[in-house]
């Protein structure tokens, strides 16, 4: 079966609701797809870096119980491992501060082997920074050797917006690389001061990715591609928490197009139908994990989707 090699940072998310904490997960922007994916049944390979302490362990532990392989974790005996606290407001929408340490050389691991139609997710401010971007590079440029699928989440926080300005060149270098980009409204406003879907296409996407994909919390999603243009509505619910949301998103939109069998030569023919059924999948799986604290869908929502 086709493999996910994931590469991005592990927090530990702390969840605050009217200023106390109600919540810890693991977490981390890739780290939360790949638990969903690996719960789905989908060999994961995930590529991170830890502090050796208790978090670490017990990220690592918990990365076990859930099918992901462990070996590509650098693990720093001289650093703690990264915090996140995220602030949830009445729409349970977070706002963020993050507390870490860490060495001036990182990822000092061997990366995995890339295959033809593997699928290669880089996300958030973790793929355009300096210290990280020569790893990220080699595997960019293996996926492209391999004939792999990339997947690009920018998920660009506000408190990244200044650094992400310097490191415009990088996102961009990213978007040429992928071969799905999926990003949300605040990505396109703090990364571009851009909204809308056809601007964020028409002015940054669209010649370097002809496949995109643009949410906007509870309003629709829209498809742009070569030959589709197309919004969908989302289910309005009341979350508990949105943390977890746009990652499980990606997830269900990877999980679709395994499901569906769609390799990299068959990504920019898709027909209507087809994408469909893949943003049928985010979308129903990025609901579910609103419905709780919890980063990923839980074991038992996975199993009735199980490949």
């Amino acid at each position: 079966m086709r493999k996910v090699i994931g590469i991005g940072e592990s927090v530990l998310d702390i969840l605050f609701r009217n200023e106390q904490p109600s919540a810890a997960e693991h977490g981390g922007s890739v780290f939360n797809s790949c638990v969903s994916m690996a719960r789905l049944g989908i060999p994961v390979t995930f590529i991170s870096e830890l502090g050796a302490d208790h978090v670490g362990r017990h990220a690592m532990q918990f990365m076990r119980e859930n099918g992901i392989s462990t070996d590509y974790i650098d693990v720093y005996p001289d650093h703690p491992s990264a915090i996140n606290l995220a602030f949830l407001n009445e729409q349970s929408d977070a706002e963020y501060s993050f507390y870490k340490s860490l060495p001036e050389k990182r990822l000092n691991i061997d990366l995995p082997k890339v295959e033809k139609d593997d699928i290669v997710m880089i996300a958030s401010y973790y793929s355009i920074t300096p210290a990280l971007r020569p790893k990220h590079v080699e595997l960019l440029e293996a996926a492209k050797k391999a004939g792999a699928i990339v997947y690009y989440d920018p998920n660009c926080r506000i408190a990244h917006k200044g650094e992400s300005l310097k490191l415009s060149s990088n996102i961009l270098e990213n978007l040429e690389y992928a071969s799905i980009v999926r990003g949300s409204m605040e990505d396109f406003q703090v990364m571009f001061d851009m909204n809308g879907a056809d601007e964020v296409y028409q002015n940054k996407v669209e010649f370097y990715c002809p496949n995109f994909i643009y949410t906007q919390g509870e309003g629709k999603i829209e498809l742009r591609t070569k030959y589709l243009r197309k919004a969908y509505d989302t289910e309005k619910i009341s979350p508990v928490s949105t943390v977890g949301a746009g990652d499980t998103f990606s997830a269900g939109l990877i999980y679709g197009l395994i499901k569906e069998g769609i390799m990299l030569d068959d990504l920019d023919t898709l027909d209507e139908q087809t994408w469909d059924r893949i943003i049928g999948y985010g979308r129903t799986m990025a609901t579910e994990v609103c419905m709780s604290y919890q980063n990923s869908i839980s074991r038992e929502f996975a199993a009735s989707y199980k490949l």
